[in-house]
């Protein structure tokens, strides 16, 4: 009996005209992130377990894929991070601090797949580490580097958020409720989801008083431009000195912001925003798009003042963000906001040997391969019109015919399957028709903003 073939629930798979828009992504994200400094790092997909889950409980222990062979207990990464502790751990006395790396590589996570969330995915990191301190001016830069990125990648409308967990845990320290700091960031994180009413229902539920209850939303409201939202803050300085150095922070973050080149309306101080994990300790970020915000974050990530705390006892700081790629990848092509019309082709030229000796139509396509141009040479004996339905199928922007009157004549036959042209002329000259066409077709960004 056959197999039926089928794909696990959770688990993307992309036909090639979407690979490739996916690799146009990962290439420009390796790109914008070498601008910066950082060195690309891959790590295992399988750990130890009891490396991967050094930390351990929670939902992560339920979520991870763990498995045993032989005698060996592993599991599947469930993030980049968890590795990227464990190597810079490892690996401590042969690397440079501070440590600057992007990691794209798949997780796993053994979570109910539903749309938009997946079981197998991408995720696009960055992180630079320091060796016991890291400057501020880092956890500036991040933003700075998310902006490039997506203005890279072709989205313009969408809005960094920045806040600093100093801040929020000084606050919480003002009004006696320090203990439950964690509890009320998560509860106040939902905020937009819930609306303010059900907030404050949940954190009477965590025993705090509705006058309590009332001014930490009364905090949250604090709206307006940067400097506004700055200014209100300052009215809260003196009481407490987690608030204030947490607040100079975030000054110097929003002053550095305009010299990394990253315009105000891309980026905004919004004090609901806390991150859900406990290990954030200084600026957090999230990326929302303006006209899309049920898609919820496209990049998030923050500073923590320990990342290998349970490898070794150096201290070593970090900042870091990261991208869920194949999230925002299906939620983009959901849209319709990907650019159909970037070449998406596996080849720039399809050759068609006209006649059966083969050796011309192999020096014309190892020429145009030397000169940079992707060339597949058919080589299939198939009728014409089968030819041409290939590639019609595979989208090839040029396809060549190389007949005995273009071997003798010593010219080139190609055909342009966008416009329909179709032109006779020496290499040199169709060469250059190629890369210009070419040209226009990589004009466009990957998402159409």
């Amino acid at each position: 009996m056959k197999v039926q073939p089928r794909t696990l629930s959770g688990f993307m798979e992309l036909l090639p005209e979407q690979q490739i828009l996916m690799e146009d992504v990962m290439q420009i994200l390796r790109e914008t992130y070498s601008l910066y400094g950082f060195t690309p790092l891959d790590t295992p997909l399988i750990e130890a377990s009891e490396v991967l889950l050094a930390k351990g409980g929670g939902e992560t222990e339920k979520q991870i894929y763990r498995f045993t062979k032989g005698d060996s207990d592993l599991s599947l990464r469930f993030d980049l991070t968890v590795p990227l502790a464990k190597y810079v751990a490892l690996h401590y006395g042969e690397l440079a601090f501070p440590f600057r790396r992007y990691q794209i590589g798949k997780v796993y996570r053994g979570e109910r797949a539903q749309r938009g969330r997946f079981r197998e995915f991408y995720q696009a990191d960055i992180d630079m580490i320091g060796d016991g301190k890291l400057d501020v001016s880092n956890e500036a830069e991040m933003p700075a580097i998310i902006y490039q990125v997506f203005n890279r990648l072709g989205l313009k409308k969408f809005q960094i958020r920045v806040n600093n967990r100093k801040i929020l845990n000084g606050f919480y320290g003002m009004l006696g409720l320090s203990e439950q700091a964690g509890d009320i960031m998560r509860t106040v994180d939902k905020l937009e989801k819930i609306g303010a009413d059900k907030v404050r229902e949940l954190l009477t539920e965590l025993g705090v008083s509705q006058e309590k209850a009332g001014e930490i939303l009364g905090f949250m409201e604090i709206k307006g431009s940067n400097g506004q939202v700055l200014e209100a803050l300052e009215a809260y300085r003196g009481r407490n000195e987690l608030f204030d150095l947490g607040l100079d922070e975030l000054k110097t973050v929003v002053k550095y912001l305009g010299g990394f080149g990253v315009p105000e309306e891309n980026f905004a101080v919004d004090l609901t925003i806390a991150r859900g994990l406990d290990y954030y300790t200084g600026t957090v970020y999230e990326t929302l798009m303006v006209e899309h915000p049920e898609i919820g974050s496209i990049c998030s990530g923050g500073r923590y003042d320990n990342l290998a705390e349970y490898y070794t006892d150096k201290v070593l700081p970090g900042v870091g963000i990261s991208i869920g790629l194949t999230r925002l990848f299906f939620v983009l092509n959901e849209q319709g906001m990907l650019n159909q019309a970037r070449n998406t082709a596996p080849a720039d030229m399809l050759l068609l040997p006209m006649v059966e000796d083969l050796s011309p139509a192999v020096e014309l396509a190892t020429r145009f391969r030397n000169a940079g141009v992707r060339v597949q040479l058919y080589g299939e004996q198939k009728k014409f019109k089968a030819k041409m339905n290939y590639a019609d199928k595979i989208k090839v922007p040029f396809v060549v015919f190389l007949g005995e009157d273009e071997i003798r004549d010593g010219v080139v036959a190609c055909k342009d399957m966008k416009s329909g042209e179709q032109t006779k002329l020496g290499f040199d000259e169709t060469l250059a028709r190629v890369r210009d066409g070419l040209a226009k077709m990589e004009e466009g960004c990957v998402i159409l903003g």
